[in-house]
């Protein structure tokens, strides 16, 4: 063969950072041997596989076009090592969750896994939906858990479960009290949501959509948390997961709003490029998602407020 796995890291990597200096970095080696591993590959085939646009590198239409084949080629090579090694871990796995996924339920997937595969490592980010999807297009994470929707169309979406958004209030707000609740009292409130870009903030524009007059968006904020805390000080109303208001609604620090008139249905899913190499350690921690959803995570996906 006239190429090098090196040469195939340094092009996967150029692409995914869009900069020689900044894979170099990712990958440990020196700028001038990355610069030299990709100025080789395309000299020997003759070939242009990046365009300059200011100070960034983009692909052009042969680099997209190869791209996955070597990020497959890379994938089969690790897989390759390992064996070699005698090694039984299934190998590195780089995972994206969304924010009400990454803190109450990819953490303790990540956990059961690697406690199942000593030895294994895997690599969880936590951004927000537009971010994991193009990541998860661009193969710098090998699988996404997002919710809401996906209709990028390099992207293979698998259904993983279902959850809602909740309207709430603290204890001591107007609403707090009030019997029933219409959409001329939720156009008249204030409002903390999370950023653009968020499925959050997707599912719940998508909601009040033609059913509120008007939205009046007080904070966006970037954290759940942070939400929720601004929610109990008493500057609004928020909208977020019940995944992550179950504690708080138990304590009594937040009040849930009975809001039928609302749509705040959403899917929870599994992301993977559709040309992406399916590797042993893809297929076990997809199994082991749908396996926590089939054992218990149902229930916890689906609870209820009274």
């Amino acid at each position: 063969m006239k190429l090098t796995l090196r040469q195939l890291e340094v092009l996967l990597a150029v692409a995914q950072h869009k900069s020689v200096s900044r894979a170099a970095t990712a990958l440990s080696l020196s700028q001038s041997a990355a610069s030299s591993a990709l100025t080789e590959l395309e000299r020997h085939f003759e070939i242009q596989l990046f365009d300059r646009v200011g100070k960034r590198l983009r692909l052009n239409d042969l680099g997209l076009a190869v791209l996955p084949r070597v990020a497959e080629m890379l994938d089969r090579g690790k897989e390759l090592e390992a064996t070699l090694r005698n090694q039984d871990t299934p190998g590195e796995l780089r995972v994206g969750a969304t924010l009400t996924i990454g803190n109450y339920l990819a953490t303790l997937i990540v956990s059961d896994y690697m406690q199942r595969h000593v030895g294994s490592k895997i690599t969880l980010n936590v951004e927000n939906t537009a971010h994991i999807i193009a990541k998860v297009a661009n193969f710098e994470l090998d699988l996404g858990l997002v919710e809401g929707r996906c209709q990028h169309p390099d992207i293979d979406v698998i259904h993983w479960g279902d959850d809602a958004l909740k309207v709430f209030v603290a204890p001591d707000h107007p609403l707090a009290k009030k019997r029933r609740i219409t959409s001329a009292d939720l156009a008249k409130v204030d409002w903390i949501v999370r950023e653009m870009g968020s499925g959050t903030r997707e599912t719940f524009e998508r909601a009040v959509a033609g059913v509120l007059p008007t939205v009046r968006i007080r904070l966006e904020l970037a954290h759940t948390e942070a939400i929720k805390r601004a929610v109990e000080s008493g500057l609004g109303a928020g909208c977020i997961s019940r995944l992550a208001l179950r504690e708080a609604f138990r304590r009594g620090s937040l009040v849930p709003l009975k809001t039928p008139f609302l749509n705040m249905n959403r899917e929870f899913l599994i992301l993977i490029h559709k040309r992406k190499y399916r590797s042993v350690a893809c297929r076990m921690f997809i199994e082991l998602c749908q396996q926590h959803l089939a054992n218990g995570l149902r229930g916890f996906t689906r609870f209820r407020i009274k």
